[in-house]
Formats: C-alpha cells, structure tokens, sequence
C-alpha cells in the first residue's frame, strides 16, 4: 500500500496549487492560517511537508517537527527559515525558482517610470484641480540612454535585463558569481566593483538575498558616492538597504528617489520614518501579487513538494545548505 504524504499548507495559496494536491491521490493536505508559533508547534509534528509564504518557521517550531523532511517555499528568498536548524536535521528546502521573476521584473519597470515620470505628483495635481499649474515643476526624467546597475544576476535579472534593454538603457551588472561572458551574452556588462558601478549609475535596482554579506550592502557610505538625481529600486529583501541611511541621503539629497517592496520589518512599522518620505514610492511586498504569478507561484509550490516525494525534483528548486 502506497504512503500518505501529509502536507501543511502554511497560509493560503492560489487554489491552482491547491488543485495540483487535490488531484495526487497519495498527498493528504491541510491548509493552516492560524500561523502563530503556539499553533504551529501544535499542529505542524503530524505533517510529512510544509508549503510556506511569509510565517516563520524557527528552532522552536522546527524542533517539535519529528516528521518533517521538506519545506516548499513559495517564493525564492528563505530568511524567515531558521537554516542552521533545517540543515543539522537533513530538511530539504525548495523554492519557486521559475515563477516569479517576470512579475518582478516589471514590477521594478514600473516603479522606475513612477518615480521618473513623476505620475503620483502629476495625478495629485489633477485631481486636486491644479491641472497644468505646477506641472512644469515637477523634475521627471526619461529611461533613454540613462544607465542601470543591476545588483544581482539571477533570474530575475535576467528578466529586467531584456527590458530596459527596451528602453534603450545602459545596463551594468554587479555578481560575482556570474561569468563576464553570460552577462555579455544577455547585452550587460560586468562591473567588478560595486563602488565603481554606484558611482555612475542613474538606477539601482537590487535582486540579492539577505546574508551576513549582504545585509545593509547598500548604507551611507555607498549613498555619498552616488548621483544625486539617482533612483534605488529594492524588490529583494529589506535588510540589504539600511533604512535610517536611505532616509537621511534622500532627506540630504544625495539621491533623487527610491521604490520600496521590501522592508526590514514587515508589515512596516507605522513610525518607520521612511513612511514619511514622500519621495519614496512603496507596496507592500507585492511584486509578485499579478493574478498569473500567484498562479505560477502557487503551482510550482505545490508541484515541488509532490516532486520531492516522487523523487523527480527539478535540482534547480533546492537551496543549497
């Protein structure tokens, strides 16, 4: 008799990976949306596999989880899993490694016209009456010929890449750990030095994850080295760009702008004093909320933990411990 794979959905997903689980007849799942840690210790031990977004999943939780071999990410970044734990107890960790990177890779497109195009100013004046009163005030700028460092070269990146190409941007890539030849071959060039890539860029958009060595990569020192009319585009993670930093170089005007998906703590706190900044244009960790990529997101997800357990997994989806 075949065995009953128990999966936890851990909060809710798009009903085409819920559909994926309904229809393997050997995975049993339950969908949890009480995700505080107390009901998680209590419910997670009985479940052979997890899918999860945002909640965290630390030592506490994981310690009581005898049963658990996989955790299916529905997204790529996993800061909110406590790795150390995962890895000393052989729990494999998968993310949706396909899924999302053309949702946010125009989701840094439009925050980059936002913000250039000053349209949350110019539809203010519209509907405020003002019509063509202060239009000629509001400073906007064209993508054309205007250069981008993009920090970060994985998929996503590559994505953005072919559309500022688009534009007819100047594009220059920072990752060590991408070949010259491959970003030469997307129409990049590779920088070597981040400095040297801050320093002249007019965009910054940011596509890393939040490590030891990335955290606050993007602080003070690095904003005084940049143009004053550049634009930071952060749809990573919220750790990499120090926030207090950010505020003060746009408060100072050592740059012109920046967009905001990620925050370090999110939801952000109401008194964060970035909220009020108005040359800063938010959402809410949404990059990827497009009705398509939330389908993708949630059948990768699913398809990933079904994968593992039928040992057909594409290598890709693992992260590497």
């Amino acid at each position: 008799m075949l065995k009953m794979f128990k999966i936890a959905v851990i909060e809710k997903i798009h009903e085409d990976g819920i559909k994926l689980l309904k229809d393997h007849k050997d995975f049993d799942f339950e969908i949890i949306t009480d995700t505080s840690e107390s009901n998680l210790i209590k419910k997670l031990p009985y479940f052979d596999g997890c899918t999860l977004r945002v909640s965290k999943l630390n030592s506490n939780i994981l310690a009581k989880c005898k049963n658990l071999k996989v955790i299916s990410r529905h997204g790529v970044g996993y800061d909110n899993v406590d790795l150390k734990y995962i890895k000393n107890n052989n729990i494999s960790l998968l993310i949706t490694a396909k899924a999302n990177a053309v949702a946010v890779a125009e989701h840094v497109i439009y925050m980059m016209l936002t913000i250039s195009k000053g349209i949350n100013k110019y539809n203010e004046e519209v509907l405020l009456g003002n019509f063509k009163k202060n239009a000629s005030l509001i400073e906007t700028f064209e993508l054309f010929k205007k250069e981008i460092l993009i920090v970060g070269f994985g998929r996503i990146g590559k994505k953005l890449i072919k559309r500022c190409l688009g534009f007819e941007m100047i594009v220059k890539i920072y990752d060590p750990y991408v070949e010259e030849k491959i970003i030469n071959d997307f129409g990049g060039e590779k920088i070597n030095d981040l400095d040297n890539g801050l320093k002249n860029c007019d965009y910054l958009s940011l596509h890393i994850p939040l490590t030891d060595k990335t955290k606050n990569i993007i602080n003070y020192s690095k904003f005084k080295i940049m143009k004053n009319n550049a634009i930071i585009i952060n749809t990573s993670r919220g750790g990499t760009i120090n926030e207090e930093d950010l505020n003060a170089a746009l408060n100072e005007k050592m740059i012109f702008g920046a967009g905001l998906d990620v925050f370090n703590n999110e939801p952000i706190e109401r008194n964060n004093l970035l909220l009020k900044n108005n040359k800063i244009l938010f959402s809410p960790h949404s990059a990827t909320f497009t009705n398509e990529c939330k389908s993708r997101m949630a059948k990768e997800t699913a398809k990933n933990i079904i994968d593992f357990f039928e040992k057909k997994l594409d290598k890709s989806m693992i992260v590497k411990l």
